[in-house]
């Protein structure tokens, strides 16, 4: 015989109940997209069904608390879980900012490439990052959220992952002066 525990509904049941219809949601909408990309790739004759497909996101949490969402890959959700292709992939991108060390160490997979291939940009916002070779094209725009030292950027490229470190521009103490109240 069961304990009576068993036989009362759960308090909160709706809570799975509504998670069940999320993943289905999602689940529904991953089938579209690759359903609209299996028959993409059996139709097209150009270079369209020679490389894989992939998309992506990453989350993380700013310096603010808030989380920021990044996307990469060669493909794109689009309407109705449709996938649209890009010729440029915007490559995987992991940006740490070690106070400890006090520097900005940014990290892009770009396999395919050489280091004559990239072009690194720093502006007061961004961090750019664009290379091509052959139908390899990978280009990414980094929001960054301190003023960098551009002068201390280096950086290096080894078996497709790039290793940018950036040191923060110190920031300068304001001086006070005391005012008389008259």
């Amino acid at each position: 015989m069961l304990p009576d525990i068993w036989r009362r509904p759960w308090l909160g049941s709706g809570l799975f109940e509504e998670m069940d219809r999320e993943f289905a949601e999602a689940e529904d909408m991953l089938s579209r997209m690759f359903r609209t990309v299996r028959d993409i790739t059996r139709t097209s004759t150009d270079t369209l069904a020679e490389f894989p497909y992939y998309y992506g996101y990453q989350i993380t949490v700013g310096p603010d608390g808030r989380p920021r969402i990044r996307e990469f890959g060669n493909v794109k959700p689009a309407a109705k879980g449709l996938v649209e292709q890009r010729g440029v992939r915007q490559p995987l991108v992991d940006s740490v900012l070690d106070e400890k060390e006090k520097i900005l160490r940014i990290t892009a997979e770009m396999p395919g490439v050489n280091k004559e291939d990239i072009n690194l940009n720093i502006t007061d916002q961004y961090v750019t990052i664009h290379a091509e070779k052959g139908d390899k094209k990978y280009h990414a725009d980094i929001p960054v959220d301190v003023a960098l030292d551009e002068s201390s950027a280096k950086a290096s490229y080894s078996n497709g992952i790039l290793e940018l470190k950036i040191k923060p521009k110190e920031s300068s103490k304001a001086k006070g002066k005391a005012i008389k109240i008259e």
